[in-house]
Order: C-alpha cells, then structure tokens, then sequence
C-alpha cells in the first residue's frame, strides 16, 4: 500500500468529515469516501476495505448520538443488528460469487426511485404512520437482507434501511434515520471485519479519517435532531441522486456498456 504525504492525509481527513456529516442526516457518506480513497492511490480492494474502517466511527458516532437524545433505543436494536452484521459478513465472502454487474446497474435506477418516494410523496414528516410490517419481522427479513448487500456492494444502504423503516415499520422520517445508524454500524463491521481478514485494510488512513468522520456524524446528528425532517427530506433525495449520477458517470458502468454510451 502506499505511503500518503501529510497533504493527502490532510484531504482525506476533510473528506471524512463531509461524509461522516452527510451520512448522519441521509446516508450516502461512501459517495464522497470512497471516490477520495481511489483518488488518493488506495487500490479498489483496499479502498473498499479502508472505507469500512472509517465508516465505522461514523455510523457509531451518529448512533450513540441519536440514542443519547432518546430517539433510540440500542438495547432494543442489538438482535437487529446482530441480524444486520450476519448478512454483512456473508455478502462479503460471497462478493466475488455475486452477478456485480448487475448490481451495480439495478443502483441507480433503485436510488432515484427512493429519492422520487421522500420528494414527491405528501405528509413526509416526523409523524409515525400506519405500521405494514411489525419491527420484530423487519428485523428478522429485511434488516438482514440490507446488510447482506451492504457486504455484497455497499453503496446506498443506509438509504435502504432509512426506506424500510419509513414504508415498513411507519417510522416519521427523523426516527426512522435515528434507527438505521446502528444497523449500519452492525453492517459495516460485518464487512470491515471479512476485509481486515483478509489484509485489505490501509490503517493509518482509515483511523485518521474515522476520527473526522466521527466529529462530522456528531455535527450532523445534532443538526437533524434540531431541524427534523426539514432537513432529512432534502439531504435524503440530494444524496440518492448524487450517489445515482456518481455512479452512472463511470465509464465502467453496466448500464452504460450495455447502452453503449
């Protein structure tokens, strides 16, 4: 692995920090991580893996910030999230076996479907409504499913868990970010964990930018908490969008080979 000068450290560092902010009100911090990590010379592998480590002290972060206000309970999520970090630890040793290709071009098409749901549909607010799948069997089906593809790919999960909760368990849309952090939490180890066995970690790197990426959770938690969901609706839709151009702007994208744009 390469040897970083302070200069990248140092932007790599910021870019914690926007992601780890991002990814407490919305989701979508490996949007701005992971393309930074490639860019900064970490190999796909090791970006991957490296990104796992930081995102760990940010999903923590925003999960011990959430709790701490009440707007969750952790003790009550530890099943879930055991559930969650399972599926994660087996999406990632099956990673290779899955068809990628078309995971990767089913994503954006599902992450501008989440971000045409949160805008266009009315009464998306902080209110619970009407419950169409109990939190035991959400957590017993989806949680796990979710966290199978956050082991499997990874982009984008913690706007699947934000939907479920809405659509599923009729969560208001600030209760429902609040319970998504520690499944992520519980995801993201699964797979940090699978790509630490395998030497697939950069350390250094992923412990300076964890460090950013927590402050920046704290901060952007503490905003949420404040502004509710006039502030997750907008970050939600901005980041799923963001996340869907980013990733069909890669030439390598199977939608665009198989157009062939």
């Amino acid at each position: 692995m390469p040897e970083l000068a302070g200069e990248l450290l140092l932007f790599l560092a910021i870019a914690g920090f926007i992601a780890g902010f991002m990814d407490s009100i919305a989701g979508g911090g490996g949007l701005i991580t992971v393309p930074a990590l490639l860019l900064s010379g970490l190999g796909p592998v090791e970006a991957l893996g490296t990104n796992k480590l930081q995102s760990l002290f940010g999903s923590g972060s925003a999960a011990w910030a959430y709790s701490s206000k009440g707007h969750v309970d952790i003790r009550k999520q530890i099943p879930a999230a055991l559930l969650s970090f399972a599926g994660a630890v087996v999406g990632a040793l099956l990673a290779t076996l899955m068809p990628g290709d078309i995971l990767r071009a089913l994503l954006p098409v599902l992450l501008i479907a989440i971000a045409l749901y949160f805008w266009l549909k009315p009464n998306m607010d902080d209110v619970d409504r009407q419950q169409r799948m109990t939190p035991f069997l959400l957590g017993l089906v989806v949680v796990p499913l979710i966290g199978f593809y956050d082991g499997v790919f990874g982009p984008g999960t913690g706007s699947f868990f934000m939907l479920a909760f809405v659509t599923l368990a009729g969560y208001g849309v600030l209760k429902a970010t609040a319970h998504t952090k520690l499944l992520n939490f519980a995801s993201n180890t699964g797979g940090f964990a699978v790509f630490a066995l395998f030497g697939a970690v950069y350390w250094k790197v992923g412990l300076i930018m964890g460090v950013a990426q927590f402050i920046g959770a704290r901060v952007g938690a503490s905003l949420a908490m404040r502004n509710g969901s006039r502030l997750i609706k907008p970050m939600l839709v901005i980041a799923c969008i963001a996340l869907a151009a980013r990733l069909l702007a890669d030439p390598t994208n199977p939608l665009r080979v198989w157009s062939g744009i």
